[in-house]
């Protein structure tokens, strides 16, 4: 990882997005993710009060494609790849932001998360189920109703088999997670650190790419949603809260985020090394119209961060 935090320092003529702002509308009635109203494939959806999940009418992936492998040379090779897309949608009122969100409806939230890993990793062939959310037009949001997706995947994808292998290797040396001891660490320098609770830390990772990303870590070690207590999500939805409000109050505005929930494999044996965590990668820099772009050196190269994960922990904090 490159740092060159005197990079914020260079003039900016480049692209400015357009600032986004908080509007609030309970109802669209062209949003295809609101109560009652059609959905392109010409299903409606019910009149739902709480959270909502319907198989994705667009899925990336599909269940029906595993089985054979496709024909291929020792060096280039194709196989299909089965999978199960559901969305999420977190509300009926179509402008209510996590950040927005009472951290009651948060539980909600976390209810719903758990219940789809779970039914998801009761299908036999299901390896990874990887729940996320694209926050914002900035990270390709298809529709600003506040929603997330799961995927369900019958291979393990590349960041969940580096993680499982990972955490899986400190597990057998050191007989501790992972997680845990990066935690301890991050807990005596303090300097990282954005918020926590007693069960939860916000934190920027040592080795962030993005210039704010955050990862919330509960201090207990457990694999997944399906072995967290009811005091625990209430510390989660308390630390979700907590933490997308400082993202909003930042630069003042709604912050474009990728969020997603990094849980253990399922149906793939004992993951004893497995430490459940959620990460945050925002693209923003500047300010609300100043993204930063992984481009040139970050692409060819290695990352570059325009400011010290330091800095960044200290700016979130304050906020």
């Amino acid at each position: 990882m490159l740092v060159s935090p005197h990079r914020t320092q260079r003039p900016w003529q480049g692209q400015e997005d357009v600032a986004v702002s908080g509007a609030d509308v309970a109802y669209d009635p062209g949003c295809y993710l609101c109560p009652g109203n059609q959905r392109a494939n010409g299903e409606t959806n019910p009149a739902y009060e709480g959270t909502f999940a319907f198989g994705n009418d667009f899925a990336a992936l599909l269940p029906e494609v595993r089985g054979q492998v496709e024909h291929g040379s020792s060096l280039l090779r194709a196989e299909p790849e089965a999978g199960i897309c559901r969305v999420l949608c977190y509300s009926p009122h179509h402008s209510l932001t996590m950040a927005r969100m009472t951290v009651e409806q948060i539980r909600d939230v976390i209810g719903m998360w758990r219940a789809e890993y779970a039914s998801l990793a009761r299908v036999d062939w299901v390896r990874s189920v990887q729940i996320f959310e694209n926050r914002g037009a900035m990270m390709g949001a298809s529709n600003p109703h506040p929603h997330g997706q799961v995927w369900a995947n019958q291979t393990l994808p590349e960041e969940m088999a580096v993680e499982t292998a990972t955490q899986g290797e400190y597990w057998e040396r050191n007989g501790r997670s992972l997680l845990e001891a990066v935690l301890e660490e991050e807990l005596a320098a303090g300097e990282r650190m954005v918020c926590e609770n007693a069960h939860f830390v916000a934190l920027v990772p040592f080795w962030a790419v993005w210039p704010f990303e955050t990862m919330i870590v509960p201090r207990r070690h457990y694999g997944s949603l399906r072995e967290q207590t009811p005091e625990e999500d209430g510390a989660f939805a308390e630390i979700l809260s907590a933490l997308t409000r400082r993202y909003d109050r930042l630069f003042a505005a709604p912050f474009p985020y990728s969020m997603g929930l990094h849980q253990a494999p399922v149906n793939a044996g004992p993951q004893a090394g497995w430490h459940f965590h959620t990460h945050f990668y925002p693209p923003l820099l500047r300010s609300a119209t100043v993204r930063k772009f992984l481009v040139g050196y970050e692409m060819f190269a290695q990352p570059q961060r325009d400011i010290t994960p330091e800095a960044a922990a200290a700016m979130l904090r304050s906020r």
